[in-house]
């Protein structure tokens, strides 16, 4: 069974028998996309975890892409009902539109246990463990054999607006140089599989011998890594001609290691 977003008024904190509960099914999997308290903020969704295991992308209360404003919603590319619903409702709704999106990414939303939000951001729960991680949505049953007795609880981001999906790199740059100047250090992936968009690792006071390390979700599994692009900038015009290098970028991948 896989609950999409499951309700909040009427239904949490009530007995199993009343609301969605790991008990009505051999495996049941939750993506929690709303989570908020109803008072103030409207979360139509519940927050406990209920099932076997419970997702809760971008920690489950605020969805990316749905704090546009109403008409961009409303004349959004999926018309204008679609949009007008999105409106009322944006982060209820975006619990089908992962799990749809799922189907077509098999690999895609990996849920990375950890014990809340604000640590799967600044990394503590990366990689993967050695026995994978869940993947959010269709394909979740693959660990319906795994995970029995716990409730887990299960932390990713994702886009803003379809195509969905984001995968975690862990970025490590070392710099190289002679002196330290101020400016930002971005990198981009190439691989196998795709490439990616230039993400920042580290902006500030760039120091050589330093190293800077960043967790990226990039929107595409580049698959084999084969080279790495690192490109730095300073901020202003710097009549010295600095010069900055990496003495050695590693990425790291959660789904593999």
């Amino acid at each position: 069974l896989s609950g999409l977003d499951p309700a909040q008024p009427y239904f949490q904190g009530t007995p199993p028998e009343v609301r969605l509960d790991k008990s009505d099914a051999d495996f049941v999997d939750i993506i929690h996309t709303d989570s908020a308290p109803t008072i103030p903020n409207l979360g139509f969704g519940m927050s406990p975890a209920i099932g076997h295991i419970d997702f809760y992308p971008n920690g489950g209360e605020q969805m990316p892409g749905c704090g546009k404003n109403p008409v961009s919603q409303i004349v959004d590319l999926d018309g204008i009902w679609e949009g007008t619903r999105d409106f009322v409702a944006c982060n209820h709704l975006r619990s089908y539109k992962y799990y749809s999106d799922s189907i077509v990414y098999p690999d895609g939303f990996l849920g990375y246990p950890c014990a809340s939000y604000d640590l799967f951001q600044s990394g503590n729960c990366f990689p993967c463990p050695e026995e994978g991680c869940p993947n959010m949505g269709h394909y979740a049953d693959k660990f319906k054999d795994k995970y029995k007795n716990d409730f887990v609880k299960l932390y990713l981001n994702t886009g803003e607006a379809r195509d969905f999906p984001l995968w975690r790199y862990k970025v490590t740059v070392t710099l190289s140089g002679k002196s330290k100047i101020k400016g930002y250090v971005n990198v981009a992936l190439y691989g196998s599989d795709g490439n990616t968009k230039q993400y920042q690792i580290t902006k500030g006071t760039l120091k050589p011998d330093n190293t800077y390390t960043a967790y990226i979700d990039a929107e595409v599994n580049v698959g084999e890594v084969t080279k790495v692009k690192f490109l730095w900038n300073n901020n202003w015009i710097n009549p010295t001609f600095p010069k900055l290098g990496a003495a050695t970028i590693t990425v790291e991948a959660g789904e593999t290691r």
